[in-house]
This record gives structure tokens, C-alpha cells and sequence, in this order.
């Protein structure tokens, strides 16, 4: 007789009741590990423009995602006007932590979130406050590119949800966040101010890091050995994203580091794709 093994499932998956005990449990450890830390969260804010421009980039809001609800994109539009403004204009000092939600706060109908795109259990469904990953994807992409050190960031590792459109950063830098506890972070350990600007368009997402100084180094991130490939019956997305950091006085590169390896599995139509054969 042939034995069957069943996987047990968490506590969070048993019920609707037992995940919203799960989150608030998340939410209430979260709050508790920041207050026995202490650590110094950035919240000071200033119109006033520091004197240099370290990096800037702008990110498509209305993007073409596999067959999702459109309405969904329009709703992550409304999500990010309303979240941008909590985080623009605010200055990172010497031995302070950016905290994405530590500033954005939780999203709520009341607050006029709306449903956007989330993801969810390897799956995309609706959400309030849907679509605020793109957020945290743009300061993730402006921060690689400092030398300020990213302390916390969770990425929707391992699946390649939706075919390229219009990709201007690799894929694999990008981030996910769930209020609290799934945070993005990144910590001031130079002796420089830093200071985020955001705004949102009609049609994009700007964000740019300004300085007090001039930076000594300047960093360029590149995905090196990208391909597919076909491992038992799945197609897979493979790469490597390396960070150079190069001294702007001479041009000599200091370093080159492997910052993500990726090997994602596809879960969207891949007739078109170039597949490389696996032995």
C-alpha cells in the first residue's frame, strides 16, 4: 500500500481568519523589533534642494502587464500620486535608516488607496495600495547606484511573471514590500546628506538622489549572461547583475560585484522566447 505524504500547510494558510492573525502578528513584530532597536529612522524633510545630483531616473507608471485588468494600472497611478509625496524631499543623515513604510504609512480606502496589481502566493491578483512595488523599485535602482547600504529588500524571487515591455533596468532588481514587515531599507554610513526627490507625472515615475557633496565613485549596474533555458519540462530565466564601482578622479574600476544571480522560472507564454537547449 502506497503511503501518501501531504504537505502541511502554515497556520496562515488554514483560514481568511488564521492569514489576517498572521499579518497582524507580522505587523506587531515589525513595530516592536523598531522600537527595542532604536534605530534612527530618517524623517526629516526640506524643500530646499541639496547641491548635487547623484542620480536620477524616471519609471513608465502604465505598463503592458501579460493580460492584466487595465483598470488596475490606472489604479496604481492613483496609489503612487498619493504616496510620492510622503516620501519627496526627504534627507537621509549620517547614521540614519530610510524606511519605506516607516514614511508611506498603511495604505487604506479611507486614505483613497484603490486596488492595484499585487502579488500574491507565486500569483498576481488585486490588492489595496496595489502597484507601490514600482516605488520602492525606483529608489532600489537610484540606491544601487550610491554608496549607501541597502539593509533590508525582499525581491519576488524565483519567477518571471511577465514578458518584457520596454525594460530599462535588469531583470531581478526588483523589490517587493508588504506594510510592515516586508520593508525597504537602506542606511546613511557616510559622513554625506542624502536626499530623495519624487514626483509623478501623467505618465511616469521620477525619482532622483541629490547630495550635499560631490560623490568620489560612481557606480553602473549591467546583467552579464542572460539566457533561457528548459530544466524538466519549465523554461527559466537565467543571468547574473554585477555592480561596478569606478573612481570618477581617475576612471580606474575598484570593484566589480555579483550583487543577484537569477534563475527564475517563466510562467508566461515562452513560443517566442530563445530557449537554450540543457544537457
Amino acid at each position: 500500500m502506497g503511503l501518501e505524504i501531504m504537505k502541511r500547510k502554515l497556520f496562515s494558510e488554514l483560514s481568511p481568519l488564521t492569514y489576517e492573525i498572521s499579518i497582524k502578528k507580522n505587523i506587531f513584530q515589525r513595530k516592536m523589533r523598531d522600537f527595542i532597536q532604536q534605530e534612527p529612522l530618517a524623517q526629516t524633510k526640506t524643500d530646499e534642494l541639496l547641491a548635487v545630483s547623484v542620480y536620477k531616473h524616471t519609471s513608465l507608471i502604465r505598463r503592458k502587464l501579460g493580460n492584466t485588468d487595465l483598470t488596475l494600472q490606472e489604479n496604481k497611478a492613483a496609489n503612487l500620486k498619493l504616496a510620492a509625496p510622503k516620501v519627496s524631499n526627504i534627507l537621509i543623515k549620517p547614521n540614519e535608516t530610510f524606511s519605506f513604510w516607516h514614511l508611506v504609512g498603511k495604505c487604506s480606502a479611507s486614505k483613497g488607496y484603490k486596488d492595484g496589481v499585487t502579488i500574491f502566493n507565486d500569483a498576481v491578483r488585486p490588492g489595496l495600495g496595489g502597484g507601490l512595488c514600482q516605488f520602492t523599485n525606483l529608489i532600489h535602482w537610484i540606491i544601487l547606484h550610491s554608496p549607501l547600504e541597502i539593509t533590508e529588500h525582499h525581491h519576488h524571487d524565483g519567477l518571471d511573471l511577465f514578458p518584457d515591455y520596454g525594460r530599462k533596468i535588469p531583470f531581478g532588481t526588483g523589490t517587493s514590500i508588504v506594510y510592515n514587515y516586508l520593508d525597504y531599507r537602506f542606511k546613511n554610513n557616510t559622513k554625506n546628506t542624502y536626499q530623495l526627490i519624487i514626483s509623478v507625472s501623467e505618465t511616469h515615475l521620477n525619482g532622483e538622489l541629490r547630495s550635499d557633496n560631490e560623490q568620489v565613485y560612481s557606480y553602473h549596474i549591467r546583467a552579464e549572461n542572460e539566457y533561457f533555458s528548459k530544466e524538466n519540462g519549465h523554461v527559466f530565466r537565467n543571468g547574473q547583475i554585477f555592480r561596478k564601482c569606478i573612481d570618477k578622479r581617475t576612471g580606474n574600476l575598484l570593484e566589480k560585484k555579483l550583487i543577484k544571480e537569477n534563475h527564475a522560472r517563466v510562467l508566461y507564454d515562452t513560443t517566442n522566447l530563445e530557449i537554450r537547449a540543457t544537457h
